[in-house]
């Protein structure tokens, strides 16, 4: 590793939002106006201060299709939009369903239902695959991981699980419990017990000494933790890895599903930011041939404007009609599904799905031919408009790097966020342009230039 790559302790490192390093301040001083930086005082001022969340980057006045507007009047290309903005921001068919909804029910007590949320479960029946036939809805993809991890304890009579390192499903305490970032689980003690990981999956690499492309060890080492842990109920994973942008070997979901099968597990799939059509099919699941017991969606599913997210799980699983597995106040929000709907509708109606698939293929030729340019892309990486730009230098993840390349596209027009450490992540709204895409794709290409120049 380089000099200038070697991280002391006490530096920080750019995961995701992660960022209080030298070169976020500089950015904020040649780049924010007085008036944002004392709207941003404010902001510090009244909210708790977290990892992720705070301090914020900048502050916004207005969004539409697949811009940000800021303070000062920028526009900036959202290739982040934490996951949410599949139909694009302010999609009119969105805003018109909800308003609509807003002057006829604007909210629907528990004790009752509502035609756009039947309209919604029934709809989200028919499209998912195997017997995905029953649902559950909540206001955020934690709480429906929550509902999936009662459910199969309620099913299985086990509340042992096994789970991904490196892996994200919520940040409340049964969710970080079966997570495997350390950012959210450190300095917390004991969490929820019964938790056992496993190396994730990987396509190229892997995590637990794999000499082959199928990933034998892995699936060797998830045989061994069953049979020497015992009592598993579940087994919860990303069918592919968010954050890194990494996606396993083409066989490894359908040796899982017979393993579960084998062992009276189930199996839930944790497809919250990366459904609703993104990666060229409706659910992530479709691509591997394999149907999950339980399938928790979400951020998109409101169409970038209202909080909901679904738990889908097989019908022979609705075995819970006397006990509570959500009970959310906004459970069968009139409005949101509402959202639902009609953003479901704009997947199909307007080709978004097709545009992500044609789009994709043409995203990922550029980044080939950037690859071959530049010696410090280690790797790409994409499925649909999702798409991964691994940095290195000397083998070694380029952490500084990686951060100034963020803060180069973001003085020119194109957020985005960092993953590992090291990966550039894009995640556009479906109905970009491809001018618009490869607009976005040279603001990196010329960050990789500038940095080359510079080394």
């Amino acid at each position: 590793m380089s000099k200038k790559n070697k991280l002391s302790s006490s530096e920080k490192v750019s995961e995701g939002d992660i960022n209080l390093s030298p070169q976020r301040k500089a950015w904020s001083e040649a780049h924010i106006s007085k008036e944002t930086k004392n709207l941003l005082s404010e902001d510090a001022k009244y909210f708790l201060h977290q990892s992720l969340s705070s301090p914020c980057l900048n502050v916004l006045t207005n969004s539409e299709g697949i811009y940000l507007k800021d303070l000062q009047g920028r526009n900036i290309m959202d290739f982040h939009g934490n996951s949410v903005h599949q139909v694009g921001y302010g999609n009119p068919k969105v805003i018109k369903a909800i308003k609509e909804q807003l002057d006829e029910l604007p909210f629907c007590p528990r004790r009752y239902t509502n035609k756009s949320a039947i309209d919604l479960a029934k709809r989200l029946a028919e499209l998912a695959p195997g017997k995905l036939n029953k649902m559950l809805f909540a206001p955020g993809g934690t709480n429906a991981i929550g509902m999936a991890l009662k459910l199969a304890r309620y099913a299985t009579g086990r509340y042992k699980t096994i789970s991904m390192w490196d892996s994200f499903h919520g940040a409340s305490l049964d969710a970080i419990s079966i997570g495997g970032e350390s950012l959210f689980r450190k300095d917390l003690g004991p969490l929820l017990p019964g938790n056992e990981h496993v190396p994730p999956p990987t396509q190229g690499k892997c995590h637990f000494n794999c000499k082959d492309e199928n990933h034998d060890g892995c699936i060797e080492y998830l045989k061994y933790i069953i049979e020497t842990e015992g009592e598993i109920g579940a087994l919860i994973a990303e069918p592919m890895r968010w954050t890194t942008v990494e996606l396993p070997p083409r066989n490894y979901w359908q040796r899982v599903r017979e393993i579960c099968d084998q062992n009276d597990i189930l199996l839930i799939f944790d497809e919250v930011p990366s459904a609703i059509g993104r990666t060229g099919k409706m659910f992530v699941c479709e691509h591997f041939n394999v149907v999950p017991d339980m399938l928790v969606i979400g951020k998109g599913l409101g169409g970038g404007v209202f909080p909901l997210a679904a738990l889908i799980v097989n019908e022979n699983l609705d075995i819970a009609g006397d006990r509570a597995l959500g009970h959310y106040t906004h459970e069968k929000s009139s409005v949101g599904c509402a959202a639902a709907l009609a953003t479901i509708d704009c997947l199909y109606e307007d080709k978004l799905i097709e545009n992500s698939v044609s789009l994709g293929i043409k995203g990922l030729e550029f980044l080939e031919k950037m690859k071959s340019e530049h010696a410090i892309i280690s790797d790409v990486r994409g499925l649909g408009l999702f798409f991964g730009i691994e940095l290195r230098v000397d083998g070694q993840p380029a952490l500084k790097e990686a951060e100034a390349m963020m803060y180069h596209s973001l003085s020119n027009g194109l957020s985005y966020k960092i993953g590992g450490g090291c990966i550039i992540t894009l995640c556009p709204p479906l109905n970009i342009s491809e001018k618009e895409l490869i607009s976005a794709l040279e603001i990196i290409k010329a960050g990789l230039q500038e940095i080359s120049r510079k080394d």
